[in-house]
């Protein structure tokens, strides 16, 4: 199991850069960013410095959206990337929240995501591809090669996801929850006559080491408010009959509302409607042995990866307490 990192481009950008140095000495395989260019700096010029400033990483958004670029202008960023510093990115993308909320738009339809899936991934992997009924290709980038992968809690866009991603990212660590995502994703590529076994799976959590846990889950708490806005627009699309899991439908009964403002931060406000309960399931928290015997149980799921947020104040010591000691039992 690979082990990656979620920052926040919060400046100075030179941090974010020596973080990810940190996490690549440390022995994290991926630095994953936020892509809200309203609320954080923007994450591929930032990109192109970790690269430059690194040798093994993988870079890549977690995530980004169809609508706040255009789709031609992402595949070119990432393929001019991969032809500076080899392929060493990859696309994490999804319908959008906070950064086409704030500006006072609504996320992108599954007709839009699936679109833009395949118009990405073919241009950054040197690929034709028809866009408006124009035949596109990037003829300076032969050798790049694009993954992109798909995060998702709705059926349909489970499916889609299976249809035609690369990868799918989960963003809770919950196992029986985990289980049920993964299972309709590889459930639909089936269906659409892929290998179920060539869809990768990442599953990404704020992760917290230490031994108080009461402070861990005040820190980490931000992160169920973060879910709860996704199943939020589920139950408002599908109801509360079985379209997820029970245990996501349930705890945001008694949320009120979301201030972006506080999007990804511990400390937030208004998340006081996310219980313990939820905070323990859907992070890892804790001593060394829980992250390693619920990273054992993910990775019995299929998942290849775990990305960790670093969205609390233990920051460094969480990833050095990774590098030494995680790390090693997981790779």
């Amino acid at each position: 199991m690979d082990i990656g990192v979620v920052l926040q481009n919060d400046p100075p950008a030179r941090g974010v850069v020596e973080m990810a140095k940190k996490a690549e000495a440390a022995g994290f395989s991926h630095v994953w960013t936020f892509d809200s260019h309203v609320l954080w700096q923007e994450p591929f010029v930032i990109y192109s410095k970790i690269l430059d400033e690194t040798e093994r990483v993988i870079v890549g958004p977690m995530v980004t959206n169809p609508g706040t670029r255009d789709w031609t202008v992402i595949a070119s960023t990432f393929a001019t990337l991969n032809e500076l510093y080899g392929n060493r990115t990859v696309c994490g993308i999804g319908r959008g929240d906070s950064a086409l909320r704030v500006l006072g738009a609504q996320p992108q339809t599954l007709g839009q995501l699936r679109e833009a899936v395949q118009v990405i991934k073919g241009l950054g992997s040197g690929e034709k591809v028809t866009l408006r009924g124009k035949e596109l290709q990037f003829a300076w980038a032969p050798d790049s090669r694009l993954e992109v992968w798909v995060a998702a809690y709705g059926p349909k866009a489970l499916a889609l996801t299976g249809e035609v991603g690369d990868g799918y990212i989960l963003q809770l660590a919950d196992p029986d929850i985990a289980a049920w995502m993964i299972g309709a994703v590889r459930s639909a590529a089936e269906k659409a006559g892929r290998d179920p076994k060539s869809i990768k799976f990442c599953v990404a959590a704020p992760a917290y080491v230490g031994d108080d846990l009461e402070h861990q889950r005040e820190q980490c708490r931000w992160f169920g408010g973060m879910v709860g806005n996704h199943v939020a627009d589920i139950v408002a699309r599908y109801g509360e009959g079985g379209a997820v899991p029970q245990a996501l439908t349930d705890y945001i009964k008694a949320r009120q509302g979301y201030d972006y403002a506080e999007h990804g931060r511990a400390g937030n406000s208004h998340t006081t409607f996310v219980p313990d309960e939820i905070v323990d399931r859907f992070c890892i928290l804790g001593p060394v042995e829980n992250h390693l015997k619920r990273l054992e149980e993910l990775k019995a799921l299929g998942v290849d990866q775990f990305a960790v947020y670093l969205q609390h104040d233990a920051k460094l010591a969480t990833l050095e307490a990774y590098g030494s000691q995680i790390i090693p039992a997981v790779a």
